[in-house]
């Protein structure tokens, strides 16, 4: 089998969420918000498979119909609010290996709510990964607020919470004096599996690559604030 054909994708997508409910089968562009990051995955010239782990049976039924497969159920003790990624990512490797008896080099989580990560993005960060020789990589955004600009409560004071450099005041600063700092956007999660399977864990902190998206490609939906302004997003690239 060639390298590009190596990458499972597991798009996680638990029916349970109380910041909004149902989320990943509402609507967003007139298309359930699971659809977006489906599509994408099914665009990726770089993936073998494309799955869908979700214990629903709306969303099952909704990944089935825009193309992904679904060849199990997750169980319910991987699908409540303190399940881990690394857990789950565990159990559909198992599956594919021991069920349907499929080898992969490396795994591929897509979070779908990350609805505007594109097949490119995706084909760029399996390329990044294998170029990298890293353990991990994930996708990351431009962070614009220095988090030197952060601050713990101490009593009725503040404090830095991070300290930037001794007997500089920070307030004396603008933000573009600040070194360019990035933060995980949750659009894009790849490791080995082997790595997966003995470390339990997504991301190795001491080996993680990383493929940068642009601030507005890594819109994150947790709210319902968050579909408004995904929905504006979309206003404005159709006006454009």
């Amino acid at each position: 089998m060639s390298t590009q054909n190596r990458t499972l994708a597991v798009i996680t997508a638990r029916g349970g969420s109380k910041g909004v409910p149902r989320k990943n089968v509402l609507p967003l562009g007139g298309k359930p918000l699971i659809a977006w990051t489906i599509e994408a995955a099914l665009g990726a010239r770089r993936l073998a498979r494309v799955i869908v782990s979700t214990d629903d049976e709306e969303i099952a039924e909704i990944s089935r119909r825009h193309g992904a497969e679904v060849p199990f159920m997750r169980p319910a003790e991987l699908a409540t609010d303190t399940s881990h990624h690394p857990d789950v990512m565990i159990h559909a490797v198992n599956f594919m290996t021991e069920q349907q008896g499929e080898s992969f080099d490396t795994v591929l989580c897509l979070q779908p709510t990350v609805p505007f990560r594109r097949a490119e993005h995706i084909d760029a960060g399996i390329e990044a990964f294998y170029a990298s020789g890293a353990e991990s990589l994930i996708a990351v955004k431009p962070q614009d607020y220095p988090p030197w600009w952060m601050f713990k409560l101490d009593g009725d004071r503040i404090r830095p919470a991070f300290e930037y450099k001794p007997g500089v005041n920070v307030f004396n600063l603008e933000r573009q004096e600040f070194p360019r700092v990035y933060r995980p956007n949750g659009a894009i999660y790849v490791t080995w599996i082997a790595s997966l399977l003995r470390d339990k864990r997504l991301v190795n902190p001491a080996d993680c690559a990383c493929v940068v998206m642009d601030i507005r490609d890594s819109l994150d939906i947790d709210t319902v604030a968050d579909f408004a302004a995904g929905e504006a997003l979309l206003s404005m690239h159709k006006q454009a």
